[in-house]
């Protein structure tokens, strides 16, 4: 019994094989009857996308902060007193950055977070704002209005250095 079913599907299969096999040949005129047919492709669902219009989050500028002009038009503004703050914020493409100080043993103030990868050195005559994240230097020859007319920088050196005097 379980061979005369066995013989009866092989049977079947091998026709519906050969019948597929001639409407193919028939259809497109090839020249081998192997050849399978074409099926259609599977029909998907179109997914609606929503506009990709993203707005920038654009931080203020902090109450109280001064602006630091640095060459090739760049400027940052910083909040804080870099003499005695731990902690200072600069505003850099428009974002607030919270920037922790750092110990050096040059002498320059440095306030670096590194999550963000912004690093911002100050020495008595200019300061410098670097990325981290690859290494660039984003903002050079960084001056206050009183630098530029010839004050030294207001970093934490600065005052070290007229109070051991």
């Amino acid at each position: 019994m379980k061979k005369l079913l066995i013989a009866t599907v092989v049977a079947s299969l091998s026709a519906t094989t050969l019948f597929v096999a001639n409407n193919a040949f028939a259809q497109n005129g090839s020249s081998t009857a192997t050849k399978k047919a074409k099926t259609p492709a599977p029909k998907h669902r179109l997914i609606k996308r929503k506009s990709a219009k993203t707005v920038a989050k654009t931080d203020p500028v902090p109450e109280g902060s001064v602006q630091w002009s640095c060459q090739d038009g760049l400027s940052f503004d910083l909040k804080g007193d870099m003499q005695r703050d731990q902690i200072v914020t600069v505003h850099w493409a428009n974002k607030n950055y919270n920037l922790p100080r750092e110990a050096t043993t040059t002498g320059a103030d440095r306030f670096h977070d590194a999550a963000t990868g912004l690093d911002l050195v100050v020495i008595p005559t200019k300061a410098m704002l670097f990325s981290d994240h690859d290494g660039a230097r984003l903002a050079d020859e960084c001056k206050t209005a009183a630098m530029t007319q010839g004050a030294p920088a207001p970093t934490q050196s600065n005052a070290l250095q007229k109070s051991g005097s």
